[in-house]
């Protein structure tokens, strides 16, 4: 006789038959592009941030660009960030043509080390790009306070954060402009998409026009004053935007508490640790992941992500660390050991099953596999 394993997914996108109904009233109807529903969801969404402009595209990867690009950040200026991150915020730097200046993260929160960026500031240096890691606000504090002294822009990538808070102010509110994600693992999904939220006119009326090949508000359609990118979101995407954002709340809710059932289970398990919470910030849980002891290996595991999943429960590592990419190794000749926070916390990282399907018995087997395999 055998027993049935039951899977259980890494990531799963919480949508109801809301979501559903909003998607087919859009396809009938003849606006699929730059429709009601693409306003309807930025005011929303601007009101939910509390910031004067959304400007949604379609993807987080061109919210980030389009900021970079709005501040005219280009070949011969930096950026710094940092290394323990999706590969986007840095791409967005490259794209064009500027040089992404790393600083090493916080061995704790995970995030990059305020007194790191100020060691990498230079007269080359127009901006800092924080990125809100796993949910947790980068410390804008410290941040702010460095980014005043040296004149620079401050581009927050919170794209993992939506619906968190740093001092009661909210994600994507905190720098100059911020961005964020709305892949089907994010806390709200528009399929594929993004947004951007400023409170500076400038920035969101060049990445109004930048995100439309360059049109103006109230050009002609064949009218281009600049160079442009199809970074549009699609009306159908915009109508399940609307309903998710404004279920938000209830989402961040249903994952704080899979979030809490987790530290539950592992708060006496010494062979792992987890993201520490700065005190000024709320959590609003991306993906949950713990990170193996010192004396673990990227090997070791690796192995423990094979074996989890051979036993149904998916996983994963969290993050490469992005100056070991091959084509940033080829460009810039990182090697292993320029920064190495970061490249410890990426050996030892497991990002465990996270989604609002998550139960108190899926995530005590879950936590019982782990030990057993620690």
């Amino acid at each position: 006789m055998t027993t049935e394993v039951t899977d259980i997914p890494l990531a799963r996108p919480d949508i109801t038959p809301r979501e559903i109904d909003a998607v087919v009233a859009v396809l009938k109807t003849p606006n699929l592009s730059l429709g009601p529903k693409l306003t309807e969801f930025e005011h929303a969404f601007a009101q939910k941030c509390n910031t004067r402009h959304a400007i949604a595209v379609s993807s987080g990867t061109a919210a980030l660009h389009l900021v970079v690009r709005s501040m005219g950040i280009g070949p011969g200026d930096e950026v710094i960030t940092t290394p323990f991150s999706f590969v986007a915020s840095t791409n967005c730097i490259l794209f064009d043509g500027a040089k992404p200046v790393f600083a090493d993260v916080d061995p704790r929160t995970w995030n990059i080390d305020p007194d790191r960026i100020e060691a990498a500031i230079t007269d080359k240096t127009r901006a800092i790009l924080p990125v809100d890691v796993f949910g947790q606000p980068a410390d804008y504090d410290a941040i702010g306070t460095i980014a005043k002294k040296h004149n620079l822009r401050v581009i927050e990538d919170s794209c993992e954060a939506l619906g968190s808070t740093w001092n009661n102010q909210l994600a994507g509110s905190l720098g100059h402009a911020g961005v964020f994600g709305f892949y089907p693992n994010k806390q709200i999904t528009t399929g594929e998409g993004g947004m951007i939220v400023t409170n500076d006119d400038d920035i969101a009326r060049m990445c109004l026009s930048l995100r439309n090949q360059g049109r103006d508000t109230h050009g002609g359609w064949l009218s281009h004053p600049r160079m442009g990118y199809n970074y549009r979101m699609s009306d159908i995407s915009a109508a399940l935007g609307v309903v998710q954002v404004s279920r938000l709340d209830e989402i961040v809710a249903t994952r704080s508490n899979v979030a809490n059932w987790y530290l539950d289970e592992l708060q006496n398990e010494a062979r792992l640790t987890t993201q520490h919470i700065l005190e000024p910030a709320q959590m609003s849980w991306f993906v949950f992941v713990v990170r193996l002891a010192d004396n673990y290996t990227r090997n070791d595991r690796d192995n423990i992500l094979r074996k989890l999943r051979d036993q149904g429960i998916g996983c994963s590592n969290y993050f490469v660390p992005i100056h070991l990419q091959p084509y940033m190794v080829e460009q810039f000749g990182f090697k292993p050991g320029h920064f190495p926070i970061c490249e410890s916390l990426a050996d030892r990282t497991i990002a465990l099953p996270f989604h609002k399907d998550m139960t108190p018995e899926f995530v005590n087997r879950v936590c019982n596999a782990l030990r057993d395999l620690l």
